[in-house]
């Protein structure tokens, strides 16, 4: 048995959001039943950074959140994260949904010998 256990039938849901409203994403998710998320920090820009006569951006602290979701619990997650983080409203960020061909993680023995009881399927 190969080490390496990979997940084929995933997304990948990226929120971007203002620096401190990455709780809230991380919160709803945790609601739904994600078991993980990551936050990372970037600086970015957007229509509503514009300022002046000259139309200068300023760059602004931003928060992206990923999180990883089995491709049948995408579009559930997806709505209730723009739901709970308000993208319907100007300057709340963005959200989109990355397919991903091959992911893998960390799978514990107990959880792997569960699957090979099962006859190899997925649960």
């Amino acid at each position: 048995m190969s080490d390496t256990i990979y997940f084929t039938d995933v997304a990948m849901i990226v929120c971007v959001v203002d620096a401190g409203n990455a709780d809230t994403i991380l919160l709803a998710a945790q609601e739904m039943g994600a078991r993980n998320a990551i936050v990372s920090y970037a600086r970015g820009w957007g229509t509503r950074e514009r300022l002046g006569a000259l139309g200068v951006a300023v760059e602004t602290e931003k928060e992206v959140v990923s999180i990883i979701v089995s491709s049948e619990q995408q579009d559930l997650m997806f709505d209730g994260l723009y739901r709970a983080g308000r993208f319907d409203l100007p300057g709340r960020g963005y959200i989109g949904i990355l397919p991903l061909d091959k992911a893998a993680s960390y799978v514990p023995k107990a959880v792997r010998e569960r699957l090979e009881i099962g006859g190899g399927e997925e649960t």
